[in-house]
Order: structure tokens, then sequence, then C-alpha cells
């Protein structure tokens, strides 16, 4: 028999409403503080690990080293003066305009992507981070429309692949916001010889990057949905990585609270295996939800579990 939302009678019910109600706060920027610190140093991690040449800024000199010849899984910019790694979409876009395969890129994404989906979106990536603090200014907040996240997959195709084959221009770095914050910026803070050469570009990188600090305050991580090609790759694994989001319909109160706390405004028991899915793990605070494996279909131990946790839609459930 279904249960409607905030039914708590039974006993697993009320430890799965007790345990949202103490997440729900989360949306407004407390909740859980154990939780919240918890993500904040993996993402604070994944900002300061790759952008760990501090001699960069005291020198005002790029890394050349070996370990530029790795691409991370993360949005991290190529340029920025304390970068140890190369970025992926960089690298691709190198590769597109010059009218190769780019193997070992594309293949680092691929074994990621497959082995943990968006996980690295959602737990690692120094953009996401800032976005995910922007978000915690108290003003009004926006939703961003359903057909954003299609936005994603055309600034891959085109301005990663496509634009750059046919004119040879990384067009996508120079538009970055990313790289406007990471790497122009402080660029032009420490080299006089950059300053000089400041044109109407860089204002309209400027522009770009403002444009989204405004939407970051006021939409969830809008740049991840709606722009981010990394994010748009990542997404394409979702439904079949090796790490899935399960859900449990037999202790699940329908009362939306993941969703509030979901830095992507998601309902994860609609649609577990969403490709806008961060797998931030943030949800599985609560236990009808929790992080599986697609050789354990069956988390929770409940007869007919199995498939509904990874991506099967919930009729009735308004995706919110």
């Amino acid at each position: 028999m279904p249960r409607s939302a905030g039914d708590c009678s039974t006993g697993s019910l009320r430890k799965s409403c007790s345990t949202v109600r103490f997440s729900d706060s989360t949306a407004s920027g407390s909740g859980d503080p154990v939780a919240f610190l918890k993500r904040r140093i993996f993402q604070g991690a994944g900002t300061l690990l790759p952008n760990a040449y501090v001699q960069g800024f005291l020198s005002a000199s790029l890394y050349q080293g070996p370990l530029k010849g790795i691409c991370t899984p993360l949005f991290n910019c190529y340029a920025c003066p304390s970068a140890l790694f190369s970025c992926p979409i960089g690298t691709m876009q190198h590769f597109a305009a010059t009218g190769k395969v780019p193997v070992y890129a594309a293949g680092t994404l691929a074994i990621v992507g497959a082995s943990v989906g968006r996980m690295t979106c959602g737990t690692l990536c120094p953009f996401g981070f800032l976005q995910d603090l922007l978000f915690k200014i108290r003003t009004w907040k926006g939703r961003l429309p359903r057909w954003a996240p299609s936005l994603r997959y055309a600034a891959l195709l085109l301005l990663v692949f496509l634009v750059p084959a046919l004119t040879q221009v990384h067009w996508f770095s120079r538009l970055c916001p990313m790289g406007t914050a990471s790497a122009g910026l402080p660029w032009v803070a420490m080299s006089g010889s950059i300053r000089a050469m400041i044109g109407s570009l860089f204002w309209v990188k400027i522009g770009i990057l403002l444009l989204f600090v405004v939407f970051s305050v006021l939409l969830k991580r809008p740049f991840c949905r709606a722009v981010c090609p990394l994010g748009a790759i990542f997404s394409l694994f979702n439904r079949v990585s090796f790490l899935q989001l399960a859900w449990n319909p037999d202790t699940c109160t329908r009362c939306g609270k993941c969703q509030k706390i979901c830095p992507v405004d998601i309902r994860p028991d609609y649609k577990p295996a969403s490709a806008e899915c961060l797998r931030c793990l943030d949800c599985t605070r609560c236990p009808s939800l929790k992080l599986s494996t697609v050789f354990h279909r069956d988390p929770f131990g409940e007869p007919g579990l199995a498939g509904k946790g990874r991506g099967g839609e919930l009729s009735g459930v308004p995706s919110g």
C-alpha cells in the first residue's frame, strides 16, 4: 500500500522521517555539521591538492613539470599559476584543434565515469565548491529551467570539439569562468606585461565570470548543470557506472526533503540514476537512500527492489 508524504507510523518510517528532518535545514546553509564539514574537506582537498604549486604565485611562473602531462577528472585550469595538472577539457580542445583523437584524456574520463559517474563533480570539483559556497548567501533563490541541462551537451559538442576543429581556437577555454577566476585574474595581478595586453576579450571573460557568480548566489550550481562539458561527459555514465544510488520505496515517505538538500535540485527518490545527480551523497543521510553498486541491486534486502533504485521513475511523484 503506498504511503503518503509525512506518514511516519511504522518504526522504519519514523527513523527515515527523523533523519531527514535533522538534515532539512541544510538547504539554507546549516543542517548536519559533521556531514557539512566532511563534504567541505573533500571539496577543499579537490581545490588545494591539484593547485599545490605555491612557487607559481611566488615567482609568477607556470609549472611545466611531468605532472602537467596528467589530466585530473576535475574542472581545474591548466594556466592557473599553482596548477600541477592539466584540465581534461583543455586537453580535448587541443586535440580537436589539431585534428587528433584525445585517447589519453578521453580514456581517463571514461574510466572515472564508468567507476563513479559524476561523483568527482559532487565531492572534489573546485568550481563546484565555489558555487556551493556562493549559494549559501541568504537571498531570494530561484530554479533553473528544466531544459537548461541540455545546454551542457551543446557546449561540449560545439565549444570543445566542433568549433576548435574548424577554427583551431580553444574557444571554451578562452571564455571559461573557472579559467578567468583561477588564471586570468591572478596573472593580470602579477604580471605587468600581461596587464598591458588586456583587450576587449578580457572584459567579456570578466562579464561571464560575474554573470555566473550572480547566478550561483540565486541558483543551485548553474554552471555545473547548464554549461560544464566535463559534467556532460560524466553524466553519460551515471546509469551504468559501478557506483549507484539505490532507493527503498518501502520506507520512503515522499517528503521531498532529499530535493531540498540536493545541490542540483533533483529528487533522488524519483530517479536515483539521473544524469543530473552529482553523487555528493548528501541525500544518503536518509535511510531510504544508499550508495550501492551495479552488482548489488538490492542493498536494502527488500523483495522486489532490484531495478527500482537505478533510475526507475516513481509514478505520481513530481520531479520538482
